[in-house]
This record gives C-alpha cells, structure tokens and sequence, in this order.
C-alpha cells in the first residue's frame, strides 16, 4: 500500500468514525488514535520518512494559530492566575517527573529524558476541544482550558529546545542560555510586528482565493522566518494570531470570514488524521525492530510515563483548586472554582497532535529516540482512550453538564448591541425603520428568561420559512432557465447567509453537543 493510498484509506476511515463520534459522544481524535494503529498494522502498510524540522511548522503551526485567533486577549488577562498555574507549573512538574522517571526508569541520559517530559508534558487543544465539544460545561472551565492547550505549547516547546540543544552541544553554556532568554521576548516582539504589517495589507485581498491561501502561507512563513532569526516561532504565532484578531471582526468581510473558517476546520481535521497516520506507520516501524525484551521494557516505562503524567496533573490542579479556594492570591478578583470543576479539568489532559508532532521532530540520531516516539504514542493513545472516552460520563457523574451559561451569556451580549443599533436610528420613521426596530427590540427583550421572546421566535421561524421557499423558487428557475449560473450562485449564497443568521446554527451545535 502507497502512502497515498494509507492516507485516502485513512481518510475514508476518518470521516466515517466522524459520523460516529457524533453519535456515541466518543472524542474523535480517540477513534483516529485507534484507526492509525489498525492500519499501521496491515502488512502493506509502506514505511514513511518524515523530515523532523518539518514536522512542527507542517503539523504544530496551522493549529496553534487558528487556536490563538479564537482566544481574545481579554480572557488571557481575566484567567492569568489559573492559566499560569496550568500553563507553567504544571507544565514543569509534569516535565520533571516524567525526566525523573526516564533517567531511573529507562536509563535515559537527563536531557533525552527531559525532552521526553516536555513532549508529553502539554495537553492538546484539539483532542480537548473535541472532547469539551460532546459536552455541557460551565464556559469558565472551557475557556481556561483552551487558554492551556494554546499557551502550554509554548512552555513546553521551549523546554524541548532547551533539551535538544543542550543534548547535541554537551551542556547549557552563557551562549545558548543567552540565545534562549532572547527567543521568547523576541518572538513576541516580532509576531507583534508581522501582525500590524499583515493586518495592514490582507484588506486587498479578502474574498479572493489567494486570501485564503495567504493565511496558510503566512502561518508557515512567519514559523519559519521566526526559527530562522533564532526566536520562539510558537510565541511569535501565538502573538501574530493575536494581533490580527483583535480587529479582525470589524475588519473582514463575512463572506471572507465563513470560507476563512470552513478552510482551518478541515486543514485542522486533516492534520491529525495525517499525524495519527504517520504516528501509527512509525510506530510501527520501531516495534518491529525492536527485540521482545526491548519491547516489554518499552511497555513498562511507558505505562509508567502514561501514570505519570495523568496523576501529577490531578495532584496539582487539586492542590491549585484548594489553594486559590482559601488564598484569594491564587485567584485574584475570581470567584473561587467548585472542587468539582477542579476534578474536571484535572481529568482533562488528553494529549495529542502537539504530542505527536514534536516527537516526529526528534532528531534521527537522537539517543534512544525509538524508545522516546513509542512512548509519546502510548501516551496520546492512553489519554486519549482512557480520559478522553470517561469525560462526559465524569462530567454527568459531577453534575456539570446542565452548568453551561452560553445561552444566558448569548441573549445577555445580543440584548446590548440591539440597544446601541436602536440609538442608531431612534428618530427614523417608515417602514423600513419599523422592520429593523421590530428585530432588534425582540433581541433586546429575549435576554429576560422569565418573560420568553415570543416575537423572537415567531420571527426567526417565519423567516426560515420563507427563505426556504425562496430556496425551492430559485431551484425552479434554475431548471427552467431563467436564470443563470452567476446569477444563481451569488443568490443562492445570500440566501446561506440569512438562513445562517435565521437558524444559528453554530450556537445550536455547541448547546445540542
């Protein structure tokens, strides 16, 4: 079997158990962990190479930016507290158990089993995400969470360049210790600086193709130019997405917005089908090189990795949950977290594609790099499986899955921009005036729960209504000829708009799922 071949068959596979997870609750990437081992295991599954200083720009960046461009900056300043918690603490305490365990465990030299901690250390944000998504929980807990799985990339990534560096050089010497404290401000200095320039010159662009592939372009070339310069290229995405974003919403079109958004879903889906595919091959690979007795010491160490880093995440955020709890230092001007949410984000450390990547990006000379891959697999295939399959009934089991607050939070938002978009136009009279007055006032009303919008309702019902029929009516002109193929397509996209507006069909999903 051909590599296009594994990748067309996994594909299929793919969407399939697409289909499935949606149905069963299961967290996607979980069924794609398992579909990557059972092809790897075919005997005409081909053997795949890799190039390591691809695997991290290919795989790691499209994701950490469409990652950093939903997450607004007003919520990193909001959530500072516990996100450094997660992001640095537990980030380091992971790690170094994890290096512990490698150095007496395995005999691993201490910074090959440093960079096997900071591989495993960092829960990823699309195997969250996925998980969170088959789930009702209290916003708080999911914003805090995807501000993990965003920035712990960035701790944990510069810890394994840390590791890299030091094991082919010997030791941290002033020079790479120098080179080291440069790269994160310099990195988020510079994607400040690439932000504002993309953010001035993308405006001519919008609603073409080349806009589209521009954004895929630009977050590999601003990687690559980052790593180039000797800076952190993860901050500098992390800063460059940001930067864009805070203007993006008034600054993009929507027609540009919607293609911008269906184009990162499926290359962000397409990038862990891939990974999980050359995980799987690779991993495959090692085990059949290796000798039984290799094998079964590799199956120990990592169970033990796989402990490790399930059971020092829980014991911290626990700990964290108690102390910020009693100590208002620990949360600042936050009301303290339930024990219950502590429990649920402590269980929430899957790992995955960041996982995954950054183990491709071991060096091929690396020492015991055969043992490290295989690890980190077992690892994502563990957390995957064990807590990504256990989520939702733990969070049934807590209670927490009738605590979500989007509908209150919705309503609350749409009630305040319908007022400022009524002061727009107080004084004007007509009939046109009194359409969008009727509108708007039935959104400023719908935020009172205990007197329901009937208008609201009745509205968006008889609009559905008719946009639908006016659906069936071009589909009729269409056939009979009267009218063209451009004119039938800008029309036909007016009428997606509208119905998009009408039914909201994203808030449906995230309150349904």
């Amino acid at each position: 079997m051909s590599f296009l071949e594994s990748v067309v068959a996994l594909l299929s596979i793919a969407i399939l158990l697409l289909q499935l997870a949606r149905r069963t609750k299961a967290p996607y990437p979980a069924m794609l962990a398992a579909a990557g081992v059972v092809l790897a295991l075919l005997p005409q599954a081909p053997r795949i190479h890799l190039d390591p200083h691809t695997a991290l720009p290919l795989f790691i960046a499209p994701v950490l930016v469409d990652a950093a461009f939903d997450f607004p900056l007003t919520a990193l300043r909001r959530y500072w507290r516990p996100l450094v918690a997660l992001v640095v603490v537990a980030v380091l305490l992971t790690a170094a158990a994890v290096t512990a365990a490698g150095v007496y465990l395995a005999g691993l030299p201490f910074w090959a089993a440093l960079a096997l901690g900071a591989i495993v250390a960092p829960p990823d944000a699309a195997a969250a995400t996925a998980v969170l998504s088959q789930v009702s929980m209290p916003r708080r807990s999911v914003t805090v969470l995807k501000g993990e799985s965003l920035l712990n990339d960035a701790s944990a990534l510069l810890l394994f360049s840390v590791a890299t560096s030091a094991q082919a050089h010997g030791v941290v010497d002033g020079v790479l210790a120098l080179k080291i404290a440069l790269a994160v401000p310099g990195g988020i200095i510079f994607g400040i600086l690439v932000g504002r320039l993309f953010r001035w010159f993308t405006p001519r662009l919008h609603g073409t193709l080349g806009g589209n592939l521009l954004d895929l372009v630009s977050t590999l070339a601003v990687w690559l130019v980052a790593e180039r310069l000797g800076l952190s290229p993860i901050l500098c995405l992390v800063a460059f997405a940001m930067t864009i974003a805070r203007t993006a919403n008034l600054s993009t079109p929507p027609r540009a917005r919607i293609h911008s958004y269906a184009v990162w879903d499926t290359a962000v889906f397409l990038l862990n089908v891939l990974a999980f595919l050359l995980m799987g091959l690779q991993a495959r690979t090692i085990v059949a090189d290796m000798s039984s007795a290799r094998l079964e010491q590799a199956a120990w160490f990592s169970a033990a990795v796989v402990a490790c880093v399930i059971i020092i995440r829980m014991a911290w955020l626990l700990s964290y949950n108690r102390l910020a709890a009693r100590y208002r230092f620990f949360r600042g001007a936050l009301e303290p977290a339930p024990f219950k949410q502590g429990v649920l984000i402590g269980w929430c450390g899957m790992r995955g594609l960041v996982t995954l990547a950054t183990a491709f990006a071991l060096p091929a000379d690396f020492p015991q790099r055969d043992l490290i891959v295989l690890c980190a697999f077992t690892v994502v295939l563990a957390t995957l499986v064990v807590q990504g399959l256990s989520l939702a009934p733990l969070v049934k089991l807590l209670g927490l899955n009738d605590q979500s607050d989007l509908s209150v939070e919705l309503a609350s938002t749409r009630a305040a921009m319908a007022s400022a978009a009524l002061e727009t136009f107080a004084q004007e009279t007509g009939p046109a005036a009194e359409h969008w007055r009727f509108a708007l006032q039935a959104r400023e009303t719908a935020a009172n729960f205990e007197a329901p919008c009937v208008k609201l309702a009745q509205w968006r019902a008889l609009g559905l209504k008719a946009t639908r029929r006016q659906r069936t009516r071009l589909d009729e002109l269409c056939l009979d000829q009267a009218v063209g193929p451009d004119a039938f397509l800008i029309i036909q996209e007016e009428l997606d708009f509208t119905e998009v507006a009408l039914g909201n069909d994203r808030e449906r999903h995230i309150e349904e799922n």
